[in-house]
């Protein structure tokens, strides 16, 4: 399925658009978690981010590798060179191994990856496995001359590297500017330059997780694994890197820095970052109390929230704006979210109860058929804009709205062509399941449930016995069901 697709490109600096993807295929990296912690909203909604960006080209026909690191060595505190590895300082805390941490965190963000249904990646590479790789980069650079060693760790001079290639390209920081405004750190002295990264770090006797070198038993520096898993994987250049907006600076700066040395060309042509949830407009942080886990919403156990959510509507929200944009979260946001999701939701089952009338000829609509092809036409237009699922929803929903005339009898499907009604339905269908990813969140026997007490409610109309009627819909509506009374008989709805 060929399509007019255009990304933003983080290298321009004129935020100019390109048409950059060939197919058939599309290589995509997407810094995964560092796995010493429970994965908090605000990270999921980088990895949501990407798992549409997945779904939709592989939808529209790319065969996409899809390569989603597991960081397990080597981020150190404050994102430094300096200080304790963020995975043996919480393996001291539960008094673990390391690797019994980087298993735990990682199990624990593969069940949350799979409640909110992120598709798993191609490939899912650690950086503790990939320590040749690591080692062979550094010793490119070394050969380079692009960066030197200083008891036993092995550090990037940035300033020698921006004598002929711009470092800050991707964030546009300027070089002068980040000298300036840096600070000396305890341990800093055996650095030349203040900006300069370690690509290998000399382990302190007390530091467990630890590897043979040519330099020291010690680890890689937290920029260089995403270096060498992208291109291992991917090649030299392929077409798209991803992660947070706070991983544009120093992180893929400091990526495109290793490559350009290393293998002679920038990683990825796109470089794209989903943007920071905010909570009732304040960034969200631990320091603040605001940060969220993802159960803590589930079952509503946090004290900025008046009730619990699922994970769709959580999904749903996420998707409302545009994964560049910032997005904040509210109670009032929530709502809406769990109100729109159960709308997309009804319009799943919905759509599955109509049928084309075979037996029945109507009179063409040329205008409403014309106005269901624009609107599925434009499904794709969002996305094609950008990934931008906020539109995207907006023409479901004007979809969704021709569908329930039809279901509520308000408008004959047999003014409908069968090409345009089948479209109507598939394009429905698909870009809510298999695009945005979004399930149906169904009651344990729900629908066998229903059609008892559905069946017991209209049994209670034949006989008039209104006070039944009213027990039956007040009871279900305390669950989330209502009832609808409508030409063709009782049908249900989640409320919204």
């Amino acid at each position: 399925m060929q399509q007019n697709l255009k990304v933003y490109n983080s290298l321009s600096s004129s935020k100019e658009r390109f048409e950059p993807l060939s197919p058939p295929y599309v290589g995509m990296y997407v810094c995964g978690p560092t796995v010493y912690s429970d994965v908090h909203l605000g990270n999921l909604r980088s990895f949501l981010s990407f798992d549409i960006i997945y779904r939709y080209l592989t939808h529209i026909g790319y065969k996409v590798r899809y390569v989603r690191n597991i960081t397990d060595v080597g981020h150190l505190e404050n994102d430094a060179d300096e200080g304790e590895d963020k995975i043996e300082k919480k393996a001291k805390l539960e008094n673990l191994e390391p690797m019994e941490v980087v298993h735990k965190y990682t199990q624990g963000f593969h069940d949350v990856a799979k409640t909110f249904n992120l598709k798993e990646p191609s490939i899912e590479p650690s950086a503790s496995g990939h320590m040749i790789e690591q080692i062979d980069l550094i010793k490119r650079i070394l050969k380079a001359g692009m960066a030197y060693e200083t008891n036993g760790s092995v550090y990037f001079d940035v300033m020698k590297y921006h004598e002929h290639t711009h470092y800050g390209i991707l964030s546009g920081r300027v070089l002068d500017d980040l000298i300036s405004g840096s600070r000396e750190l305890e341990g800093q002295d055996e650095k030349r330059g203040p900006l300069d990264f370690a690509l290998w770090k000399k382990a302190a006797p007390a530091h467990i997780m630890r590897w043979p070198s040519p330099w020291s038993d010690g680890f890689p520096g937290w920029h260089l694994e995403c270096s060498t898993m992208s291109t291992k994987y991917l090649g030299k250049q392929f077409d798209i890197h991803g992660g947070g907006m706070d991983l544009k600076f120093p992180h893929h700066e400091c990526e495109i820095a290793q490559c350009v040395v290393g293998y002679g060309a920038s990683p990825a042509k796109y470089w794209m970052h989903a943007n920071m949830l905010t909570v009732n407009g304040q960034k969200m942080s631990k320091s603040l109390g605001n940060s969220f886990l993802p159960q803590q919403l589930f079952n509503g156990n946090h004290e900025l929230l008046d009730r619990a959510y699922s994970p769709m509507t959580l999904r749903f929200f996420m998707l409302q704006t545009h994964y560049r944009s910032t997005l904040n979260l509210s109670n009032e946001a929530l709502t809406a979210a769990s109100k729109g999701y159960k709308k997309l939701a009804n319009g799943l089952r919905v759509i599955g109860q109509l049928t084309y009338p075979s037996d029945q000829q109507g009179v063409i609509d040329e205008q409403v058929n014309q106005q269901i092809k624009e609107f599925c036409d434009n499904c794709y237009h969002a996305l094609n804009d950008d990934f931008n699922t906020a539109k995207a929803i907006a023409h479901l929903f004007n979809i969704l709205k021709k569908v329930n005339s039809m279901h509520n009898g308000n408008f004959d499907i047999a003014q409908l062509t069968p090409e345009t009604f089948e479209r109507m339905k598939s394009t429905f269908r698909q870009f809510v399941q298999e695009v945005l990813g979004l399930t149906e969140e169904k009651l344990n026997n729900q629908d066998q449930l229903l059609e008892i007490v559905i069946a017991s409610y209209r049994e209670a109309k034949v006989e008039k016995n209104y006070e039944k009627v009213d027990s039956i819909r007040n009871q279900l509506k305390n669950q989330g069901i209502v009832l609808k009374d409508m030409k063709t008989g009782v049908d249900w709805a989640y409320e919204e």
